[in-house]
């Protein structure tokens, strides 16, 4: 389960047995959780699942994600190269 990123009080990870899942963040802060799907091709996210997220931290954490979207997708894939 490698961390990628600490922002914000936002943890931003990959679980590391997921099958053959396309690109996707795992993100949790306190007793928030939420993934986000990545589409390269679109340069675009999308919500797969939350709990217990408001309006407010959905916007926080889709600008986290936006503003590292070339990190996320580099660490993603020296990941799954490493596998």
């Amino acid at each position: 389960m490698p961390t990628i990123l600490l922002q914000a009080g936002w943890r931003v990870f990959f679980y590391s047995n997921e099958g053959d899942e396309p690109i996707h963040v795992h993100c949790r802060s306190g007793e928030i959780e939420c993934k986000f799907w990545i589409d390269v091709d679109n340069f675009d996210i999308q919500e797969a699942y939350s709990y217990n997220i408001s309006p407010r931290d959905r916007k926080v954490i889709r600008k986290i994600i936006f503003e590292h979207f070339e990190y996320i997708v580099d660490q993603w894939n020296e990941f799954q190269d490493r596998k």
